[in-house]
């Protein structure tokens, strides 16, 4: 378990999450007898919020005793199962992470729970609650900023609380702890299309091209350019879904070429753009 000190009230850890934005998929309620499981899919992530009852979830470190007002998220790398202990009602709403989530998104683990969310964040569970009833189930244009905005609220809270809880790995998360990088990952996240050179990006930061280098690979854990394309290539996600053709999201994104861009689409996806655009979002029931 880290120090919870170095998490509670962190201006990093606020940082981070305030680079988060997810978009509402799909939502229901289910109702689980005792006994009953309920698959959380891989390829989507899920949030999912304990009505009533009480459920067990099992992720790689031990089962998980969720009773009333806990919350669960899964960020989708795997299938994960949960089990109703009593007969449970359940808010479930699958989700998308939005383009520019800061690559400290990758550490939080796949399945993470909170079984005290609604003590720790009353409000905010009370929102929990008010998912995927008629108007979230399928989200439609008049609705899904409202959606996304309640999704994104309740998970961030989620986050956060198991963060505070002592949860998170030591050093998480880093992007906002150097505040001479933190101008520079701002900086990227605002405008990714822009050509950015490793002489200009340490400019910003007020910093030696070499110790630049040195300092971004030891927070990020990345290369400046390798942090860049990861960016560009989750912005690409939400302009290919948006309708953007490729051409459009190269240029945009500052590639030089179509070619040079579904290359680097390809590396980090192992999907040519149009192919990633043209895949099923959710798999077939």
């Amino acid at each position: 378990m880290a120090d919870t000190a170095q998490f509670a009230g962190s201006e990093s850890l606020e940082r981070m999450l305030a680079g988060i934005r997810w978009r509402v998929l799909d939502g229901h309620r289910p109702t689980l007898a005792a006994g009953e499981r309920l698959r959380l899919r891989a390829g989507v992530a899920t949030l999912g919020y304990v009505v009533s009852g009480r459920v067990a979830a099992s992720p790689a470190a031990g089962v998980v005793d969720m009773p009333a007002g806990a919350a669960i998220v899964s960020m989708g790398r795997e299938h994960h199962t949960l089990r109703a202990d009593t007969a449970a009602e359940l808010v479930v709403s699958e989700l998308e992470l939005v383009s520019g989530a800061p690559p400290e998104t990758d550490v939080i683990p796949d399945l993470l729970a909170v079984s005290a969310f609604a003590d720790a964040e009353p409000t905010i569970a009370a929102v929990a609650g008010d998912m995927a009833r008629d108007g979230c189930a399928v989200p439609r244009p008049a609705n899904g900023t409202i959606c996304a905005l309640m999704a994104t609220t309740v998970v961030l809270a989620a986050i956060r609380a198991w963060a505070e809880a002592g949860c998170a790995p030591t050093g998480w998360p880093a992007r906002s702890a150097d505040p001479f990088l933190a101008r520079v990952l701002d900086a990227i996240h605002a405008d990714p299309g822009r050509p950015w050179s490793v002489e200009r990006l340490a400019a910003i930061g007020a910093m030696s091209r070499t110790v630049f280098a040195d300092r971004f690979r030891a927070v990020t854990g990345r290369t400046p350019a390798a942090y860049l394309t990861a960016v560009r290539v989750d912005a690409a996600k939400t302009l290919l879904a948006d309708g953007a053709s490729v051409s459009d999201a190269a240029r945009r994104l500052g590639y030089a070429s179509d070619e040079g861009f579904s290359r680097a689409f390809r590396r980090s996806t192992g999907l040519a753009p149009s192919a990633w655009r043209a895949r099923p979002v959710l798999e077939p029931a």
